[in-house]
């Protein structure tokens, strides 16, 4: 049986946050052949999850109106599992985050909060029952997971020691990518999790998280991004380990990154 231990501090949960959640729902499930589940149906907002093999793993909702008051575009939010929320959330406001939505309970159980590290990446911690449990042995994302997370900052080694401080994320190999700076890899019990680095001064986004999400062909899935109205930010280009990657906008705005694994 898996213990609480198992399913802390790992990314868990993918929530969509977009100005039409119905066209959204549309794009992804055509692009990736993910399924829908209502949750909450009858609330004055519904939340709709995404599905994979009949499992949630996340949500899509409508971007709250103070969100754009705030200047707030569509955009993907990675929450991270951790066993008790207030606490968490008072440990990173000790360690420099800011809070952007306080604890606050999900219907059915669980907790959930919306914060942004000390350089202003926005991330979420969450506690549910939705979440299953980590395996014993680390997992290869497989097609249609999200497989790799990717902060781009202003001081990645900041940002690395307030992750590690708050979730015991551990350093992987760090390549250099020459004129663009240090590419720092992270991971958690012996399983590769992402990368941080430091955002090119001509790159107008503030810090953020760019999600990348695995397909069998990133050509292919760039075509089809396009073809339904999507943008191609960057890419497709190939990263060193021989992967491949491109980094997309969704019809309404939204970023996000797909990524073809050299091995199966």
């Amino acid at each position: 049986m898996a213990t609480a231990v198992e399913v802390q501090r790992r990314f868990s949960w993918y929530e969509l946050m977009t100005t039409d959640p119905k066209a959204a729902q549309s794009f992804y499930t055509r692009l990736l052949g993910w399924g829908l589940q209502d949750f909450n149906a009858g609330a004055n907002e519904p939340y709709v999850m995404w599905t994979r093999s009949n499992q949630p793993f996340g949500g899509v909702m409508t971007l709250p109106e103070e969100a754009r008051k705030m200047g707030a575009p569509p955009h993907w939010l990675a929450y991270v599992d951790v066993a008790k929320v207030d606490a968490t959330v008072e440990q990173a406001k000790g360690l420099g985050a800011k809070v952007y939505v306080p604890p606050v309970d999900i219907p059915g159980g669980g907790r959930f909060a919306v914060l942004a590290d000390p350089q202003g990446a926005v991330f979420g911690v969450v506690s549910s029952a939705q979440l299953t449990p980590e395996p014993a042995e680390p997992a290869v994302p497989q097609v249609g997971e999200f497989s790799w997370h990717e902060l781009m900052t202003t001081d990645y080694g900041a940002a690395f020691s307030f992750y590690n401080a708050l979730f015991g994320w551990e350093k992987g190999e760090a390549a250099d990518m020459g004129p663009m700076g240090i590419y720092q890899m992270f991971g958690r019990r012996g399983r590769p999790l992402g990368g941080m680095m430091n955002k090119p001064p001509q790159m107008p986004a503030p810090p953020h998280w760019m999600l990348y999400i695995r397909v069998p062909d990133v050509d292919k899935g760039a075509e089809q991004v396009k073809a339904m109205g999507g943008r191609i930010l960057n890419g497709p280009t190939d990263v060193p380990g021989g992967d491949r990657v491109v980094q997309c906008a969704d019809p309404q705005g939204a970023a996000f990154a797909l990524h073809q694994r050299k091995n199966p």
